[in-house]
């Protein structure tokens, strides 16, 4: 047929659907869509804090330095002394690994902040919220 569909049929030769290509997928999605009636509710469900990853960083610290617990984004201005005091939260906790890389989200703007803890110096890197993204490169699950 084409590069960017592939029919499927069963062992008889009946239809059973179609495969495209993730270009043809956001080509006709909409139209696809609103033919078979199909209204999207986007269900956002947050996973719940790492809390536990955060603890175990927090425990084998080793760090010269104490365990840091402000957060600060660039992009809107927000800033605690001490993210897991405030409530509501100011930054949402999204990871922490044993390697030092802590991941907050901004409640105020969404935007991304990052901590990067070495052995001498804590990195860190704020990153904005796109709100408009590649839909076929987006996963869902």
């Amino acid at each position: 047929m084409s590069d960017q569909i592939n029919e499927l049929f069963d062992k008889d030769g009946n239809p059973l659907g179609a495969l495209l290509t993730a270009e043809a997928w956001t080509a006709v999605r909409d139209q696809v869509m609103a033919a078979l009636g199909v209204e999207e509710t986007p269900v956002i469900q947050e996973k719940p804090e790492p809390i536990a990853d955060w603890e175990m960083l927090t425990q084998y610290w080793d760090f010269p330095y104490p365990v840091d617990m402000d957060v600060a984004c660039e992009n809107c201005g927000s800033k605690t002394d001490n993210w897991t005091e405030d409530d509501p939260r100011l930054f949402r906790l999204t990871s922490a690994n044993l390697a030092g890389l802590v991941a907050f989200k901004c409640m105020n703007c969404q935007a991304k902040v990052v901590k990067k803890h070495f052995k001498d110096e804590i990195v860190t890197e704020c990153t904005p919220y796109q709100e408009e993204k590649v839909t076929s490169k987006e996963g869902r699950y």
